[in-house]
């Protein structure tokens, strides 16, 4: 009996955030110059009648990678299958998966930088022909097999495009770099998951959530959900802005977005290590973080809004940081050790 409630606990999680997720090209926000030339090459496609390019989609966690994978099934009117860079191991996992392909359809892989090389390889062939040569070893026999497959559209997502072998991104045709979305897209984002949940937030409050969400759409509709949290058990029937505030607060996401583990970093390189520069694999192990959570979560934010600059030393914070946690800066060679 536990498990069926956990399972419908889940499914109804699921269900959650599908309704979240646009469904079209037209409801998606943000990433303008992608999604316009998606329309492009779908529409192409079916004028053609012809399976889309392979797409790969890369760019920090959170900014709708997934959710632009489903929307091309859809804008498609295919059937889409899914699977994950870690979980393919075996030439029988990647079988498994693409002899179970109708044309046309769409395979997302996520993460497909953790794919080990070897089923890179193997699919090469699948993604140029349209064919899965693979090793059978049976008896210490071993023979090669030809498995012929449907027409298909892969989508790879990565956080970690350097990390993908140049022979399998050459094999994509389409390539989209997907960046941080603006204040006001991210408002229309929480205005739009405010309508799907049914609780309708202040317009103040909704540009608070989206100004301290990371400019990533992602945490702006869990900060969303959290906030109304709070508001429900306040017994409100909207979010207001005093409790939009109180509430982040209470979850420490600060004006600027960074939470407890932001600031944990920071104030290791500043208080630990004089600022820096010092070496990440260091960092981690000073705050207790894996290194992937750090370079993959972590410091992607906090580059691109200048507060910590990377050299081939290590990290160094930058005048922004002190200022921010409100600790006296002295450049005394700083700058010169970049």
């Amino acid at each position: 009996m536990e498990e069926n409630v956990l399972d419908n606990e889940k499914l109804t999680s699921d269900e959650i955030e599908e309704n979240i997720r646009p469904q079209s090209l037209e409801e998606y926000v943000g990433q303008k110059e992608i999604t316009d030339n998606l329309k492009v090459f779908i529409e192409a496609a079916k004028i053609r009648n012809e399976s889309l390019d392979h797409v790969l989609l890369y760019g920090p966690p959170g900014l709708g990678k997934t959710t632009l994978a489903h929307i091309i099934a859809n804008e498609l009117e295919v059937g889409l299958k899914t699977a994950s860079g870690p979980s393919i191991e075996k030439s029988g996992d990647l079988a498994a998966v693409l002899s179970n392909l109708e044309p046309g359809d769409v395979l997302f892989i996520d993460e497909i930088h953790r794919m080990p090389k070897y089923i890179e390889e193997i699919l090469y062939p699948a993604m140029e022909d349209f064919e899965l040569d693979i090793v059978i070893n049976n008896d210490g026999h071993s023979r090669n097999i030809k498995i012929d497959l449907p027409p298909f559209t892969l989508v790879g997502a990565t956080t970690r495009a350097g990390d993908i072998s140049a022979p399998l991104r050459d094999r994509f045709g389409i390539v989209s770099k997907l960046n941080y979305y603006n204040e006001n897209e991210l408002i229309q984002i929480v205005k739009r998951t405010s309508r799907v949940l049914k609780m309708d937030i202040e317009e103040k409050a909704a540009k608070e959530i989206g100004s301290r969400c990371r400019k990533t759409p992602r945490i702006a509709n869990r900060l969303y959900k959290r906030v109304r949290d709070f508001a429900l058990v306040k017994h409100l029937n909207f979010i207001d802005y005093e409790t939009t505030i109180d509430s982040l607060n209470k979850l420490k996401v600060d004006e600027n977005g960074l939470d407890a583990i932001d600031i944990e970093y920071l104030n290791a390189i500043i208080l630990k290590f004089n600022g820096g520069p010092v070496g990440i694999e260091t960092i981690a192990t000073s705050i207790g973080e894996e290194v992937t959570t750090i370079e993959d979560v972590v410091e992607p934010f906090l580059l691109q809004e200048g507060f910590i600059k990377r050299t081939p030393r290590g990290r160094i914070a930058t005048e922004k940081s002190y200022y921010h946690l409100q600790i006296p800066y002295f450049n005394e060679t700083k700058e010169e050790s970049i």
